[in-house]
């Protein structure tokens, strides 16, 4: 009993170096970020040791494919880093690089109360930071594809009952009404079904990118009336594609991205002839470098 305690307390002294090292002041504004990732033990979502961690090798990846390194035992330390922790590395799926989440968390602003949606759940890590910030008196609806994974979360996710797992698409059009939607699966387009269950004022970030290809965290608002969205990018990111959407090439996606300038879109639309301000032609969207 009392190695589960010191186990347990120097988990918990762990995560608070954690916290603050990749959700501290320097990276986000909201401090219940922080507070949020050092209150969730990422252990219960890595699974059983030794684990499988990602190394940053950029130049590596490119040559011969993801490079990983296998923990020794089960010292929780190993994951009390801004690492990426293989669920299932054959297929590149992973619990995602926490600091990236702080950021995009603090973007999408889930708030005490609110509904979320999130898409790509895996194994309920960051699922479980949402619970934390909408609190007790709000709701998150969690859609993973995966019935393993699905299966792992709905277990994983037992101490957070206003989660609910859903094993299924989270881009079918019968998503329930949402305030925040955080999509953790690329995608060359917003799904209509996201776009369909926003409130007004609510708020949609998902990984726009063409294929394999490198993109943007892309966050979206609802407008209460109007077609054209405040929209901006939170940072550059390259996720799994989405299994249950259509993967288009866009080349056009790929040669933005490449301009280096995702700072400059200010709006997402949906109607009105494109001009001079056209950041990027979805086809029936597109993003515009002027104002809503």
């Amino acid at each position: 009993m009392a190695g589960r305690s010191d186990s347990e307390a120097r988990s918990a002294k762990l995560r608070k170096v954690y916290a603050a090292l990749v959700a501290g002041p320097a990276s986000v504004a909201d401090r219940r970020i922080e507070a949020a990732f050092a209150a969730i033990p990422r252990e219960t979502f890595a699974g059983p040791a030794p684990w499988t961690i990602l190394t940053p090798a950029p130049r590596r990846l490119r040559q011969r494919g993801p490079v990983y390194v296998r923990t020794p035992d089960d010292d929780p330390a190993f994951l009390y880093q801004d690492v990426l922790i293989a669920l299932d590395a054959e297929r590149g799926i992973h619990i995602g690089q926490p600091s990236l989440h702080a950021l995009c968390l603090d973007a999408l602003a889930p708030q005490p109360g609110e509904t979320a949606l999130q898409v790509g759940t895996g194994s309920g890590y960051y699922t479980a930071l949402l619970a934390h910030l909408v609190g007790p008196t709000g709701q998150v609806h969690a859609y993973e594809i995966d019935p393993d994974l699905a299966a792992r979360a709905t277990a994983n996710l037992t101490p957070w009952p206003w989660v609910q797992v859903c094993a299924r698409s989270g881009v079918s059009d019968l998503l329930p009404a949402a305030d925040a939607i955080y999509v953790n699966a690329g995608a060359a387009r917003p799904a209509r079904a996201w776009l369909g269950a926003l409130r007004p004022g609510g708020r949609l970030l998902f990984p726009l990118q063409s294929g394999q290809g490198r993109g943007g965290m892309l966050l979206l608002q609802c407008p209460s009336s109007g077609s054209a969205w405040p929209a901006r990018f939170v940072s550059f990111a390259i996720f799994i594609p989405l299994r249950d959407m259509p993967q288009e090439d866009a080349p056009a996606l790929a040669t933005a991205f490449g301009r280096g300038d995702l700072l400059a879109v200010r709006s997402f639309r949906l109607a009105g002839p494109r001009d001079t301000s056209c950041w990027y032609d979805g086809g029936d969207w597109w993003l515009s470098t002027r104002e809503p």
